[in-house]
């Protein structure tokens, strides 16, 4: 073949691959919210849940998105590192871990990015105990190490993070500029809409809802202007074979609507790792969003 062809062959190939692959943004700040244990006819448009509602038509919000499996853990696993890391269960992970594995967080900072970790009710930077303070609500423990998956791989070995990355949620910044490229922020258990032995079901959806409203909506105004995107969804359904949940993307590059793509953590991780260039940590050959960006 002449040279002349063979260039053409291989811009023309390059061009194929270039088309296929999904165009993404690359957002200045990630917020990533996870709340727990309710299905998406549950929330979406509850009259418990309006805030979430709003967001809801803010943003993109898909239709069609699931968890990976039942019970908590394992799905705060599989979207922190693209695996539930043969977890099956809520167990502690203390005498396991830190774990060695790829994960979100290591590979943002070792491309240069940045990462931290806020959960509400931890009392300390670089908390490892599995428990923290009691619920006057459920008698369960209020912060939950289950919850808060970059604990996980908190040391000093490969694809560790130190624990200056993982924070109270006081520390979170008013100053939005100063948050990380990529931050998860958790509720405690009174207010993720977790309501084991909760009074009601409804009532833990309005705590959850009205936690988020006031800890978020600032950050969501502003992330509409300023390059920057917000992710809420929940771990699981109430434990349904289905594990239909609500998921949604809100910020300046999202085009609003409903979306029917089907989805499950591992989109939603691959979707970030593709925003920042990262090296793929999941290996469920889930797709990066797609559709929804302006």
């Amino acid at each position: 073949m002449k040279p002349y062809y063979l260039a053409i062959t291989i811009l023309s190939f390059i061009s194929i691959l270039t088309s296929c692959s999904p165009k993404v943004p690359r957002p200045d700040h990630i917020i990533i919210v996870m709340e727990e244990n309710h299905g998406y006819d549950e929330v979406i448009n509850s009259p418990n849940a309006p805030f979430i509602t709003q967001l809801a038509k803010e943003g993109a919000l898909f239709t069609d998105a699931h968890g990976v499996t039942h019970p908590s853990q394992p799905n705060y696993l599989a979207i922190f590192s693209g695996s539930t890391q043969g977890v099956t269960d809520d167990k502690c992970l203390d005498n396991e871990t830190p774990y060695t594995t790829p994960n979100l967080a290591a590979s943002l900072i070792s491309k240069g990015f940045t990462f931290k970790g806020f959960a509400h009710t931890m009392p300390s930077v670089g908390y490892l105990d599995c428990e923290y303070l009691k619920s006057s609500l459920t008698g369960a423990s209020l912060y939950a190490r289950k919850h808060a998956p970059w604990v996980n791989w908190q040391g000093d070995g490969t694809n560790n993070i130190p624990e200056t990355l993982s924070l109270p949620m006081t520390s979170f910044p008013k100053d939005f500029h100063k948050l990380p490229t990529v931050a998860f922020v958790i509720p405690d258990m009174d207010n993720d809409m977790h309501n084991i032995g909760a009074p009601g079901d409804s009532a833990a959806i309005r705590r959850g809802d009205q936690w988020l409203k006031e800890n978020l909506e600032a950050y969501a105004k502003w992330a509409k202007t300023h390059n920057s995107l917000l992710i809420v969804t929940f771990d699981e359904d109430d434990f349904k074979p289905v594990n239909h949940i609500p998921t949604m993307f809100i910020g300046q590059m999202i085009k609003p609507g409903k979306y029917d793509d089907r989805i499950n953590h591992y989109n939603v991780l691959h979707t970030i790792e593709a925003m920042y260039d990262l090296p793929i940590a999941d290996t469920t050959n889930a797709e990066a969003i797609k559709g929804i960006w302006k």
